[in-house]
């Protein structure tokens, strides 16, 4: 009570508005943290509230978007088996022949063998046997007897037979060198390779003679007449007015398949046109 008096009445109440006023600053700063902190943790879950938001937007739109993908490969599935499928000629797709290889494709040049006449088959036969067996394919490649068909008269009678074009003679498509000319040249029925001039050296045809001899054509081609009889040969006639009459043939016209015929009647020589199935060699 001493103390207080000396203190004085003052004194005191300045102390308790200090410690009153030192209250209300450490009550507001906590009011500030305590606000401070609430509006973090408001924050943390409005950003989690937008995150589970955005994520539930992208399911829905995945989840649309397969269910739109699935309804297109639906509604064409409908529209496919609904199509009326079509027949006859209109139901089959018109494909493109496949091209033709051509003879010039690929490496290697054609060269011209000769062979013994009459021999060209076997010897290709031959050739192709040694081409698998020696394992030359990388080397020889084709092995070629050029063809054309003839119209024949035997017996009276037309037929097509197809002939050698060049008699004695087949093609080989190769790389020269000495492996690939050994194949060749030792194969049985061969008897050399075609050069020109005086060289040994085999000669490969040309581009322009390979065109001529393997090309083939699209149009048709008739047939080549081959008669078995020339002019001055005696014939039989085997049908018409005068069958069984022998004549001499007097003029051949291939390209209208006619020939004249001197047939003897009454002693006289007299010219008669005929057809080449007419006629027989006597």
């Amino acid at each position: 009570m001493g103390i207080l008096m000396e203190i004085g009445p003052t004194t005191v109440v300045g102390a308790v508005f200090v410690g009153l006023f030192l209250g209300g600053c450490l009550v507001a700063i906590a009011y500030q943290i305590v606000s401070r902190a609430r509006s973090k943790s408001m924050e943390q879950d409005r950003l989690r509230q937008i995150d589970a938001a955005k994520k539930e937007a992208e399911n829905i739109i995945k989840s649309a978007q397969i269910d739109a993908a699935a309804e297109v490969i639906e509604q064409a599935a409908e529209v496919v088996a609904e199509e009326p499928v079509a027949e006859g000629d209109d139901a089959e797709v018109a494909e493109e022949p496949p091209a033709a290889d051509s003879p010039f494709d690929g490496p290697g040049d054609w060269y011209v063998v000769h062979t013994y006449a009459g021999y060209e088959n076997k010897v290709k036969t031959n050739l192709l046997s040694r081409i698998q067996s020696m394992q030359m394919q990388d080397k020889i490649f084709d092995v070629h007897i050029p063809m054309e068909d003839v119209m024949e008269i035997k017996g009276g009678k037309k037929q097509v037979v197809k002939k050698k074009v060049f008699p004695g003679y087949l093609l080989v498509k190769m790389i020269y060198d000495n492996d690939s000319w050994y194949v060749v040249r030792n194969t049985p029925g061969v008897t050399g390779f075609v050069s020109s001039g005086t060289g040994s050296k085999p000669t490969p045809l040309s581009r322009r003679e390979i065109e001529k001899i393997l090309t083939v054509k699209t149009e048709e081609v008739k047939p080549t007449f081959r008669l078995e009889f020339e002019e001055g040969d005696v014939v039989r006639i085997i049908s018409g007015p005068f069958a069984d009459f022998n004549g001499t043939i007097n003029e051949i016209n291939v390209d209208q398949s006619k020939l004249k015929v001197l047939v003897n009647i009454f002693d006289r020589e007299t010219p008669v046109e005929l057809g080449f199935d007419q006629v027989a060699k006597v």
